[in-house]
C-alpha cells in the first residue's frame, strides 16, 4: 500500500467560505487516510470580517448592514480568537497535518514550528521577524509574528481528534503582504464600536512585508518563496 500523500494547493483568489470549505475538505481527508499532511496557501477575493462563532461575536443584522455600507462582508467560523479583515493583499496559510505519532502533542511546539517557517520566509528579504503578543493589534495572540515590534502575521491553531486518537493540527497563519492598514482596521474598529468591546486596534501596530523591501514580487513567487521555507525546515510538501 502507497504512503499517505503530502498535497500543495494554492489559490490567488477565492470565496472566502469556499476557501473554508476546501480546509474542511482537506482535514476529512486526512482523517480518512488519503492526505499525510497538506500546505494550502490562498488570498481572498472580497474584502470579509472573518468573526469566531458563538455569543461573543454575534452576526448580527445591524454589524452586517454597517459593514456592508463599506464594502465589507462578514462570516462566521468555528474558531477562537477575535475578529479578523480578509482582503486582497492578505497571505492566508494553512498547514494541515498528522502530529508525530512518537512525539506528545504540545501547542508551544507546533506554534514554534510554523514561527520557524515564517522566519525563513521573511529572511529570504533581508527581515527579522519574531514572535510576540502586539499590543493593539487586530486578533492579538503570542505567536503573531512582529517586525521592529509592529505585528505582520496573525497565528492561530485547532486540533481535531483522529480516528484511534492521533491528532490533526490545522496550523494557520495571516500573512500582511500589501494592504492599507487603516483601511484594514476599520471593519475591525467598527465591530468592537457595535458590540461594546474595547481597546480599539491600531493600524500602527501592524505592517506589512510591501513597507520593508524595495521590490514587488508576485502572488505566485510569494507562494513558492513560502513552499521552499516549508521545505528547508523538515517539512515534506509535495506539490500536485
Amino acid at each position: 500500500m502507497p504512503p499517505p500523500k503530502n498535497k500543495f494547493i494554492r489559490f490567488n483568489s477565492i470565496d472566502i467560505d469556499n476557501a473554508f470549505a476546501k480546509e474542511a475538505k482537506l482535514i476529512t481527508q486526512i482523517k480518512q487516510d488519503e492526505l499525510n499532511q497538506c500546505l494550502m496557501l490562498w488570498q481572498a477575493k472580497t474584502p470579509t470580517l472573518v468573526l469566531p462563532a458563538g455569543n461573543k461575536w454575534p452576526e448580527s443584522e445591524v454589524l452586517k448592514q454597517a459593514l456592508a455600507e463599506q464594502n465589507w462582508k462578514v462570516l462566521s467560523r468555528q474558531t477562537g480568537g477575535a475578529p479578523v479583515p480578509q482582503l486582497p493583499g492578505i497571505i492566508n496559510l494553512s498547514h494541515i497535518y498528522i502530529w508525530p505519532k512518537d512525539t506528545t502533542y504540545s501547542t508551544v511546539i507546533a506554534y514554534e514550528n510554523l514561527c520557524t517557517v515564517l522566519n525563513d520566509f521573511f529572511s529570504q528579504y533581508g527581515l527579522e521577524s519574531g514572535a510576540a503578543a502586539t499590543p493593539f493589534s487586530y486578533c492579538d495572540g503570542d505567536y503573531n509574528l512582529n517586525i521592529n515590534g509592529r505585528k505582520i502575521v496573525g497565528t492561530a491553531q485547532r486540533v481535531i481528534l483522529k480516528k484511534g486518537g492521533r491528532k490533526i493540527v490545522l496550523a494557520q497563519a495571516f500573512i500582511l503582504i500589501d494592504v492599507l492598514l487603516d483601511e484594514l482596521i476599520k471593519p475591525v474598529n467598527l465591530c468592537y464600536g457595535i458590540l461594546s468591546k474595547t481597546p480599539l486596534v491600531r493600524a500602527s501596530a501592524h505592517t506589512c512585508l510591501f513597507e520593508h523591501i524595495q521590490e514587488r514580487p508576485s502572488i505566485d513567487t510569494i507562494y513558492q518563496q513560502l513552499t521552499k521555507a516549508f521545505l528547508r525546515n523538515t517539512y515534506s510538501v509535495d506539490s500536485n
